[in-house]
């Protein structure tokens, strides 16, 4: 991890704990548009919502989609029960801010969304890039080439923490080295993201890859 000047972090799944209300938005959505519940398993996580309505309603025009997607936003602005930071959330940024390494959110949540669900988790961005600032979500790099940007490092010099393949995938496309959460594959494997501290303490064990 050596030149790593910046971390960019995923939202959902890896500084925010949101799969209740998630999977709660979604089979309301369902109800309403008429999608079986089975069929929710095509719902990619770390996925923007448009992708995966195209999937569950392919018979949508590029209206529909957006209509779609609005009220699937709207089901999560409204359910932020269970949402909390995940364990290690708090620590990890605070250790970034103390060691003064820049540090983004790049999420595929609306700004709105996202807005509300880190305001309940008790975490502030310095930078935050949503699905909303970028004209391609996630897997496409945009989004972290973006916040790379905004933070002034380039995207290689960039770590890019993610619980999601779509997430991962964009990570690697925008030049970045990456961090894998939920047993996923990057170039740090984590438990957790207390096992990242040890990159900001040089007297602790560092974490495999």
């Amino acid at each position: 991890m050596d030149g790593i000047r910046a971390v960019l972090f995923d939202m959902d799944g890896t500084l925010v704990e949101s799969d209740a209300a998630v999977a709660r938005a979604w089979s309301a959505w369902a109800d309403e548009y008429g999608v079986a519940p089975e069929a929710l398993s095509a719902v990619a996580h770390g996925v923007p919502a448009d992708g995966t309505i195209r999937i569950l309603r392919p018979d949508l025009d590029e209206a529909g989609v957006a209509a779609a997607s609005v009220r699937q936003m709207e089901l999560q602005y409204t359910d932020l029960d269970e949402v909390v930071a995940l364990p290690g959330a708090h620590e990890l940024v605070a250790a970034l801010d103390a060691a003064a390494v820049p540090w983004a959110i790049v999420t595929s949540a609306d700004r709105e969304l996202a807005r509300r669900r880190l305001g309940v988790a008790g975490i502030e961005a310095p930078v935050l890039v949503a699905r909303d600032d970028v004209a391609r979500g996630k897997p496409d790099p945009e989004g972290y080439r973006t916040a790379a940007a905004a933070l002034g490092v380039a995207a290689q010099e960039c770590l890019v923490v993610e619980d999601a393949d779509a997430g991962l995938a964009a990570g690697r496309a925008a030049g970045a080295r990456t961090a894998a959460l939920r047993g996923l594959d990057g170039d740090l494997r984590l438990r957790g993201l207390s096992d990242l501290l040890p990159l900001f303490d040089a007297t602790a064990a560092r974490p495999t890859a």
